[in-house]
């Protein structure tokens, strides 16, 4: 594996939890395997799980890293050819990719958009030039339209933790913000949710208001609903976030009724998990009875960030 930037780029999704489950239970096995190598990762914008789970990984394999908050450490980074850079910029994204390439055998790179143009962030300008430019393999820590390591993680949840007979029935529900916010997350879940049901893993299901649609290229397969306690009757996991309006690209559309995900919501469900990919804000977009109660998948979800990443870099590595 050179890259690791969606599900696209998996072969045998089951098999790959299975992968991630196997480090969880010997999380040191395969120690010897980064030795000598050394994982960079190059942060744009702020992280806490990404950041302290994909390094823990790559020690457990083994291999030193490197931390580049480019955001407060780096130099303003020009991505445009045929450019005078006699502004802002300082330095080129082809000499800067490339020269952290010289350095690292593997790079992980976060970069959020920036919610002013569809067209800039769906093109993943910033993202595809680093690859092309960098020469080493790739993982996305989370790019402007995907963030392929937490989605890996929810599966590995889900199949870690169902116990039922049958295949599970997955909400993803849209959830309140005071902010406009990507929809990377809700993106990614939505991919690979949807190439789970097609494996016969889940039975996927999308709740949101009117005007907050997804791309449809990330949505194949699902079941759209637009109301929330029609969606949660029955469902296993529910999987809370919030995003912006991508037809409406990047605002906040009113919505219409409560749907921020309460206990007495919950027993709509078959004492459903919860799911939030965190940081989450306490009694707006989740209630704070769920996240202390006993349906809260969130701190195990998180704990298993380890394991995804691990996956990756041994496969990367192998």
């Amino acid at each position: 594996m050179k890259l690791f930037s969606s599900v696209h780029d998996v072969t045998d999704i089951k098999q790959f939890v299975q992968d991630a489950l196997d480090l969880k239970s010997d999380p040191h096995a395969h120690a010897a395997l980064g030795k000598n190598k050394t994982l960079g990762l190059v942060f744009m914008n702020p992280s806490l799980r990404t950041r302290l789970s994909t390094q823990k990984a790559a020690l457990n394999l083994g291999m030193s890293v490197i931390v580049m908050n480019m955001d407060k450490e780096g130099w303003a980074l020009e991505t445009q050819d045929g450019v005078i850079m006699n502004g802002t910029t300082v330095e080129h994204i082809r000499e800067a990719a490339a020269v952290m390439g010289q350095y690292c055998d593997i790079l992980g790179l976060r970069s959020f958009p920036k919610l002013q143009s569809r067209d800039e962030d769906y093109s993943e300008d910033f993202f595809n030039k680093f690859v092309q430019f960098c020469g080493v393999p790739v993982i996305s820590l989370e790019s402007a339209t995907r963030h392929p390591l937490q989605s890996f993680t929810d599966l590995i949840t889900i199949r870690e933790t169902w116990k039922g007979a049958g295949t599970p029935k997955v909400v993803l529900a849209w959830a309140p913000h005071v902010k406009a916010l990507p929809q990377a997350v809700p993106n990614s879940f939505a991919e690979w949710m949807s190439k789970a049901q097609a494996e016969g893993m889940v039975d996927f299901t999308i709740a949101q208001p009117e005007g907050y649609e997804l791309d449809e290229q990330f949505t194949g397969g699902a079941k759209l609903v637009y109301d929330l306690d029609a969606a949660l009757r029955g469902a296993d996991y529910v999987y809370v976030k919030n995003w912006s309006s991508y037809k409406d690209y990047g605002k906040v559309l009113p919505a219409s009724g409560n749907w921020m995900l309460t206990n007495e919501k919950l027993r709509l469900t078959n004492n459903a998990g919860v799911m939030h990919c965190l940081p989450v804000r306490r009694d707006l977009e989740l209630a704070s009875e769920i996240l202390d109660g006993p349906n809260s998948l969130v701190i195990r979800e998180a704990g298993n960030r380890l394991w995804a990443a691990q996956a990756i870099l041994k496969k990367m590595l192998s």
